[in-house]
Parts: structure tokens; sequence; C-alpha cells
């Protein structure tokens, strides 16, 4: 599972459509409908917000967006109440590291995308965070060679 932190817009097909499947799995996780992933890194910080399926759905929403934007038909009825307005800090390590993640995953499966994000003089966030300089994230899990 990997809830992205870059904009929704970077992602390529295949990484747009796992996005959606994997915030909705998010989600339900959150909502402690699934025993699956409970643990899970990418969900601690949306468990650390007041409302975490309120917090995800916010995320969601935007995913949902970019799949309108393209032409997707993402399922708007899935979508629940989100959380108002508030954002969730995003460190600059950690937006840096995933921008990398991606270019190396969009380098073996799309080209295209590829050179168009390796382009890019700056990546924004998903709308939902809000950067504040450090290092990548303590829940990330680097492999390691």
């Amino acid at each position: 599972m990997r809830l992205w932190s870059i904009h929704p817009r970077y992602l390529d097909r295949m990484g747009l459509i796992a996005l959606w499947r994997e915030g909705l799995l998010g989600r339900a996780v959150l909502a402690g409908k699934t025993r699956g992933y409970r643990n899970h890194p990418q969900l601690h910080r949306f468990r650390e917000q007041k409302n975490p399926v309120r917090s995800l759905n916010a995320y969601l929403k935007e995913v949902w967006r970019e799949g309108r934007r393209r032409g997707y038909r993402f399922d708007g009825r899935k979508l629940g109440p989100a959380a108002p307005g508030k954002s969730i800090p995003l460190t600059r390590g950690q937006l840096e590291f995933e921008v990398a993640h991606l270019l190396g995953k969009l380098r073996k499966r799309d080209k295209q995308a590829f050179e168009v994000l390796a382009g890019e003089n700056t990546i924004e966030p998903h709308p939902i965070f809000r950067v504040k300089s450090g290092p990548v994230e303590s829940w990330e899990r680097i492999k390691q060679g």
C-alpha cells in the first residue's frame, strides 16, 4: 500500500488506479472493517488526525477529482464525509523520497510519465499535506541495498 504524498496528477494510469483502490482499503482499515494492514506505516499520519477516516476521505476526494479529470470512472458514491480543510504536516524529505521512489517505478513502466515527472522543477504535494522541513518520515520503510 502506498498513499502518495505527491499530488495525484503526477501518477501514471496504473499508479492512480492503484492509489484509488489502496486509499479505499486504507479507509476500511481505519474504520476497523478489515483485519489486514492494521499496522501499515502508510496509515500512521492519518491515524494521528482527530478523525482518521474523514481525513482519508479528504485525501480520496482529491484522487477522485484527478480520476474524473482524466476521464476515469471512480465511483464517487464511495466517498464519505471529509474532514474540514485541516492540513497534515509532510516533511520535505518524505516528499523527495516519494518523488525518487515514483521515478524508479515510472522508469520501468511508463517512460512518458517518467520524462514528465523528471522534467518538473517543483513537485507539489497532495493538497491535504503542508510541507515543512525535515527528513524522511520515521514511519517510512526504506529498503536497504
